[in-house]
């Protein structure tokens, strides 16, 4: 089993840049796609960012396309996510997840992730 923790949620003003860090323990050879989620008070959990297990592919939500990064470490197993130009939008608590196999549309739906973290909240004034 894996398990996820992440790490660097905040307060931050609009324009400020954040990063997200995600590690991972357990059986973590098996190279997992990792994504991360949010979901804003009353919001349904969307889909912000993916990277496959090698890290070298990478999906993006149209809301943060072009100021968010991921990037993955399998040497550290951690997974991160850059935060550029946050708005009060952005607001959520962000939840790193992991899923197994090939990555497809439904890579950016909740349900296709097996194992997630706890959260950690991001929140943007304006």
């Amino acid at each position: 089993q894996v398990q996820l923790v992440e790490s660097g949620g905040a307060l931050v003003q609009a324009g400020d840049s954040l990063r997200l860090s995600c590690a991972a323990s357990g059986r973590t050879e098996s190279k997992p796609v990792m994504a991360w989620f949010r979901q804003a008070p009353g919001q349904e959990r969307e889909f912000v960012a993916g990277i496959s297990g090698s890290g070298g592919f990478t999906l993006f939500a149209d809301s943060v396309e072009g100021r968010f990064t991921i990037s993955k470490d399998n040497a550290k197993d951690t997974v991160s996510l850059q935060m550029n130009g946050l708005n009060p939008e952005d607001t959520a608590v962000y939840y790193c997840a992991a899923g197994w196999g090939p990555v497809t549309r439904e890579t950016m739906t909740p349900a296709w992730y097996r194992v997630w973290g706890q959260g950690t909240q991001v929140t943007v004034s304006s």
